[in-house]
């Protein structure tokens, strides 16, 4: 089986793609644990903390499972219909990659992260993923479940306008799994590695940036893989690691962060604008 079929049937395979998210938590686990940028403070302990994270990331994967469907609907669509910039440019196999690769990056990463911020009923929703005071690579998936349907309305409008095939959706996918636990998992890279990085890539410090508990660090580094659309659009910002500080107790005492049940229903209720 070639790389492109391989892609092509990948969402057929929710065991094999179940393992990749697996595999890829367990790693960053192990080596943030040999090499942490920053010394948690957990309110009990990291299993504790982990399992709160788990249960947003469980009902993100059961609300994902059934966008899925609409994502294959929506991608065979614009293959029949010729719909989207790699049929209107005629683009290979390499070409669709790269087009779809930027265009999903920007939709579903840069750009609804950037309006979540931008818009309050929104920012209720997203300030879970920011109450955490312990960012390590759990934090990665910690998403109420109305953000994760709207992160998926972004990703429709970038399979639209890409008309990326479900091979170049997949690969996108793939490496956006593994790159959300790699930027928030809590790892110190060298400074020269990790800068170097930061400039095509979301590294790990760039992303912790974004985590820290002021604006305008708050309001930056919106970037899910890339890094060129934060540097494109002026949103990259630096911060030493050991200014860092996480949470948002404007929003959420910083004791609560752990609080599933609360987390899960405050944002329907009231909660100071931004």
């Amino acid at each position: 089986m070639d790389l492109i079929e391989h892609f092509s049937t990948l969402e057929q395979r929710p065991a094999e793609r179940l393992g990749l998210l697996v595999g890829g938590l367990l790693l960053f686990w192990i080596i943030e644990g040999a090499i942490p940028l920053l010394e948690p403070k957990y309110k009990r302990n990291k299993l504790r903390h982990a399992g709160v994270n788990f249960g947003f990331t469980l009902i993100h994967l059961a609300i994902h499972t059934g966008l899925a469907v609409v994502i294959v609907l929506l991608s065979d669509w614009c293959r029949r219909a010729g719909f989207g910039l790699v049929h209107w440019t005629g683009a290979g196999v390499g070409m669709t990659i790269l087009i779809s690769f930027l265009v999903l990056d920007f939709f579903g990463g840069w750009l609804v992260h950037w309006t979540e911020h931008q818009l309050a009923p929104l920012w209720r929703f997203h300030v879970v993923h920011h109450a955490d005071n312990n960012v390590d690579v759990t934090t990665g998936l910690r998403h109420h479940p109305v953000e994760s349907v709207l992160r998926g309305l972004f990703f429709f409008a970038g399979i639209l306008v890409s008309g990326a095939p479900m091979y170049a959706v997949m690969i996108f996918q793939t490496l956006l799994v593994l790159a959300t636990a790699f930027t928030h998992a809590n790892i110190s890279l060298p400074r020269r590695l990790d800068r170097a990085l930061s400039w095509v890539f979301v590294s790990p410090n760039m992303h912790k940036v974004h985590h820290h508990w002021q604006q305008p660090y708050t309001d930056s580094n919106y970037g899910a893989v890339l890094s060129v659309w934060d540097r494109l659009f002026g949103t990259f910002q630096t911060l030493e690691p050991k200014d860092i500080r996480y949470g948002l107790d404007r929003y959420y005492p910083n004791e609560e962060d752990e609080n599933f049940g609360m987390l899960l229903k405050r944002p329907f209720g009231r909660i100071s604008d931004r």
